[in-house]
């Protein structure tokens, strides 16, 4: 009895296997037939575009980024020049840097400077999807995130002056900072490059992420700024648009200076 027992149990138990075996196929089976198949990671044709970005930064940037774009510590013994790492920065911060002419670096200084791009834009977009291979970080906008028409001008206003006049100025015309370095003028930047700027941070402006600046207020932000750019000088002289109290304290001294040049001279005629 208990041999025919132990049959009956180890029987039950293989047809028990079998027939969830086969109700796991079948529902694999339908499941593949009816769940469309992923969308592949890369598009067609940025693979090639990856690889001409690739060579690029090979002959351009690997000698101070490295061949992998893990970043090189500066030699101070042999004055070798060192690069940041680039994985995670994002093809944001890549397409920044190359495309306002800061990178490559012609000369190494305490800040880089503006400068017209040596690399086409198409050869920029080949760079930029490379090194968003390396790691994943802030990428471009979208043409939706720099759609202006309905940006509110006020809002953006507000947001500039809370967040950007400390360096920027009111004007937006750049100012002074520390140790040599300097807060460039937003008038040449595209609204492109300003939410680049925004997301990436750099040189030594902070980061405003998403959360800390929304993608509503960066547009209302780049709206004012872009504003400013064709706003009239009522006041005469730019210089710089400073404010009146500067443009008034300039104006002071040089009426003074010519004062004192005319008493110079009448006291020369007279002797």
């Amino acid at each position: 009895m208990k041999k025919r027992s132990r049959r009956r149990s180890f029987g039950a138990g293989i047809l028990m296997g079998g027939a969830l075996l086969l109700a796991g196929s079948g529902y694999a089976v339908v499941n593949a037939e009816t769940t469309p198949s992923p969308e592949p990671i890369a598009a067609e044709g940025s693979v090639e575009q990856i690889q001409v970005g690739r060579q690029l930064f090979l002959e351009g940037c690997s000698s101070c980024h490295g061949l992998e774009g893990q970043g090189i510590e500066a030699d101070n013994a042999t004055g070798g020049n060192g690069g940041p790492s680039l994985i995670g920065v994002g093809e944001a911060a890549v397409d920044f840097q190359v495309s306002t002419g800061r990178m490559p670096l012609a000369v190494p200084e305490a800040q880089a400077a503006r400068k017209p791009p040596t690399y086409s834009q198409a050869e920029i977009d080949a760079m930029a999807a490379y090194i968003a291979t390396l790691g994943p970080g802030p990428a471009n906008p979208t043409e939706e995130e720099l759609d202006l028409e309905d940006a509110n001008i006020a809002e953006g206003g507000e947001i500039f002056r809370t967040n950007c006049t400390q360096c920027h100025n009111f004007a937006g015309s750049g100012g002074a900072l520390t140790n040599g370095q300097y807060a460039p003028s937003l008038m040449d930047a595209t609204p492109e490059q300003i939410w680049q700027a925004l997301v990436t941070g750099p040189q030594q402006m902070p980061v405003f992420s998403n959360e800390t600046i929304t993608p509503e207020e960066k547009k209302n932000l780049i709206a004012y700024i872009e504003s400013l750019k064709v706003e009239p000088n009522n006041g005469g002289l730019a210089l710089g648009r400073l404010g009146p109290v500067t443009e008034g304290l300039f104006l002071w001294t040089a009426g003074l200076l010519s004062l004192i040049a005319v008493a110079i001279w009448i006291g020369a005629k007279v002797r």
